[in-house]
């Protein structure tokens, strides 16, 4: 097969629309625009979200709080989900994302404390709550933010 040969499949284009070009064509003189008003015009039509002068939906519809577009989002991990490890395991983000318990890391790990760890593990992740950190070094591991 040579470029030249390619072709599109039958039936799976069409010939463009030629408006504008007769009568008979079933498109010509206003070419399907009808006759005058801001839409036959050229350049003519309205901006999206315009709705012919009613109030516009995203005016109508309250607004509340502050969204703070510098906001982290964390990837969040129980400490019950590191039971999967072997006792003595450096558990770190790469590993995590290995295994399949962080699919997105988003702007980082952060680890809580919900459910009981029984392994002794070194956790490095970015973040961890007050109650991860207790529960783990209560389990023998250690903690280390990076």
């Amino acid at each position: 097969m040579k470029l030249h040969e390619l072709s599109p499949a039958p039936g799976s284009t069409q010939a463009p629309k030629r408006k504008g070009r007769g009568i008979g064509s079933g498109n010509g003189k206003t070419a399907g625009k009808g006759h005058k008003g801001q839409n036959a015009r050229s350049g003519g039509g309205v901006r999206p979200g315009f709705e012919g002068g009613q109030n516009p939906l995203y005016r109508r519809v309250p607004k509340r709080g502050f969204n703070n577009p510098f906001r982290k989002e964390y990837a969040i991990v129980n400490i019950e989900e590191l039971n999967a490890f072997a006792a003595g395991t450096e558990v770190t983000p790469e590993v995590l994302i290995e295994t399949g318990i962080v699919k997105n890391p988003l702007a980082g790990i952060k680890i809580l404390g919900n459910g009981e760890v029984s392994v002794t593990l070194t956790v490095k992740a970015n973040k961890f709550s007050q109650s991860a950190v207790e529960k783990i070094q209560a389990a023998g591991g250690k903690t280390e933010v990076i």
